[in-house]
């Protein structure tokens, strides 16, 4: 029987505490396109595309009306874009003016995939793929990129890292007047996930499924709201039961979502990704959470053993209310999506560092991060060693977004608007790394890799 009091909490969660499913993500493989004519193998891309997904925003739409819940975006996902490169040569922008011509004929917000997987090395069109990415992303609105630089199981790929710190500022500076828009497009993995509905990271793995649906949940203003609620006389086990308790309730929304999703469209139902992915509206904050749990501000000595306790209940939670569970799931850190962590950058409770040792118990990476635009690309390439480093040692995935702001300087903004908000230029390390990034070679894997 359907609870009275279950029903209107829902309600509230939607109504007062910005409870969402942040994405639907079509995942479509795209290996059957490859073509030694590169013209001929974006006609295919963008038929497959087209005839899988022409249904999926109407679906995502109808699916909101059934159920009133808000569903803010609709994705779609492809195979890692230099596999294709690598059979058919060219210019592999016209593969993102292929990609950005179908996002807007079926309607979706991004499309995530224009990718390069290099954490062993460099394959047949990966090189010409991660040179061209500043271009494709200038010259399209919808499509983003990712590169995977390391794993466990491989080590990191430093040659890639050298490149990668280039093309972000790159990316930066060919959209300076867009607000550098081209580098938060862009994510640097190590431990990248195939089955990640999140953008700018998602792309379609080829270990995956021809067609598949992804769900990707969203609800720290619900946590917050629970943990407010128990008030300040909980301990801590009492506070990662409550949080338990709301990520089973979100994860079984974003499963019912998504089983519907998968009915409607005739395509497998994939993973439930219980992220706490913020936005920049009031309340809907991790750094607020962190709060609610007992600190002053988000980035005081204590907010890496809270955002631990946060990432692991939100998993325990998530898990038992599905057992499809996967992507990245726990708790996301971007600095310009979540107003908390933005006043705590501003008033300077928060700085890099800091982040970066939150990444070690995060879902994610360091995300959304401005730094200044003069910031030399060897430091950029260490940030992501340093992020990367983090991610093959501890066998979990890391990540780096940031975003030169060219022209700008230290406590001078960017505003992007929408989910991706704005936040100030925060402060860099300026010592040089240049010498341990121009070594090149690979930081082997560790030895924990050997796990036969």
């Amino acid at each position: 029987m359907l609870n009275m009091t279950d029903i209107m909490e829902t309600i509230t969660m939607i109504q007062d505490e910005n409870l969402d499913i942040r994405t639907i993500t079509m995942g479509i493989s795209l290996l059957d396109c490859c073509d030694s004519d590169i013209d001929k193998s974006c006609e295919k891309v963008y038929e497959k595309i087209y005839r899988c997904a022409k249904d999926l925003v109407k679906t995502g739409c109808d699916i909101e009306q059934k159920y009133g819940i808000p569903i803010i975006n609709k994705r779609i996902a492809v195979t890692p874009i230099a596999m294709l490169v690598g059979a058919s040569g060219g210019d592999p922008v016209k593969y993102a003016r292929t990609l950005e011509k179908v996002a807007n004929d079926v309607g979706v917000n991004f499309i995530g995939g224009f990718s390069a997987l290099v954490h062993k090395g460099f394959s047949p069109g990966d090189r010409e793929l991660i040179e061209a990415i500043p271009r494709a992303l200038a010259c399209t609105e919808h499509v983003c990129a990712s590169v995977n630089i390391g794993s466990t199981k491989s080590g990191i790929n430093m040659d890639a890292v050298r490149t990668m710190g280039k093309v972000v500022k790159e990316a930066a500076e060919l959209t300076a007047h867009e607000q550098c828009i081209g580098a938060a497009k862009l994510v640097v993995f190590c431990n990248a996930p195939e089955d990640n509905p999140f953008m700018a990271g998602a792309f379609h793995g080829p270990g995956e499924p021809d067609c598949v649906i992804n769900v990707g949940v969203s609800g720290p203003g619900v946590v917050r709201a629970a943990l407010a609620k128990a008030g300040d006389d909980c301990d801590l086990t009492q506070v990662a039961d409550i949080i338990k308790r709301t990520a089973f309730k979100i994860t079984r929304m974003g499963q019912l979502v998504g089983s519907e999703a998968s009915k409607r469209l005739g395509v497998p139902f994939g993973i439930v990704d219980l992220s706490l992915a913020p936005t920049p509206a009031i309340g809907d904050s991790v750094a607020y959470i962190l709060e609610e749990i007992g600190l002053e501000s988000c980035g005081a000595h204590g907010t890496t053993a809270a955002l631990a306790l946060l990432n692991d209940a939100v998993k325990k939670g998530g898990v038992m209310a599905s057992s499809n569970v996967g992507g990245l799931s726990g708790a996301f850190i971007p600095v310009t999506e979540d107003a908390g962590m933005i006043n705590a950058a501003r008033s300077g409770a928060l700085s890099i560092e800091k982040l970066e040792a939150m990444t070690a118990v995060c879902s994610v990476g360091l995300d959304m991060i401005v730094i200044p635009g003069d910031t030399s690309a060897d430091i950029i390439s260490a940030i992501i060693a340093d992020e990367a480093a983090i991610g093959m040692i501890n066998s979990k995935t890391t990540a780096v977004r940031v975003i030169p702001a060219i022209g700008k300087g230290e406590g001078e903004e960017l505003e992007f608007g929408g989910l991706l908000g704005n936040g100030p230029v925060m402060k860099v390390n300026r010592n040089s790394p240049a010498k341990l990034i121009r070594r090149g070679g690979r930081i082997p894997a560790p030895i924990q890799s050997l796990k036969n």
